[in-house]
């Protein structure tokens, strides 16, 4: 009996592992790189003028979110994370859109491993200590040369 067979005679074809979760395997076919293209269901892209209103239908709500988080930037809210959201439903359909998002999330994964470097790290430290040091210092000048002026009276 060969290893590559089972008993009645036939090849049995080894099974590939699955990779985990948080595993990164080399070439297109990644579960980060899906498919470019619409991913509206079948019965939609079967029909030329379903599809068109599908695809306007996508885009205006797009626009509205994306209108949202540009709004959310100069008022209170998360705008940048309305905006990527946004972004996301556009490339449900968009091959535009899902190429932007690929971008944004590479440029996004490389900007945080550089963070996380060591040499980096000790650097952010660093000068985040120097610059509160410097604010400590001219806030103790002023308060030296100018005194603590409460807005109210509390003597009396």
């Amino acid at each position: 009996m060969h290893a590559e067979s089972d008993e009645r005679g036939q090849v049995v074809v080894p099974a590939t592992p699955e990779p985990a979760a948080g595993d990164v395997t080399e070439g297109p076919e990644t579960t980060s790189e899906r498919e470019l293209g619409s991913r509206a269901p079948g019965f939609i892209r079967a029909s030329r003028t379903l599809h068109l209103s599908w695809q306007v239908g996508v885009f205006v709500v797009g626009l509205a979110v994306v209108g949202a988080g540009a709004a959310m930037l100069v008022l209170p809210g998360p705008g940048w994370l309305v905006i990527f959201g946004g972004m996301a439903i556009w490339a449900t359909e968009f091959v535009w859109a899902q190429l932007v998002l690929r971008w944004t999330r590479r440029k996004v994964t490389e900007a945080a491993q550089k963070a996380l470097d060591p040499k980096v790290r000790r650097r952010n430290v660093i000068l985040t200590t120097i610059g509160l040091v410097i604010i400590a210092v001219l806030a103790g000048i002023y308060v030296w040369r100018f005194g603590i002026v409460m807005p109210w009276k509390i003597d009396e």
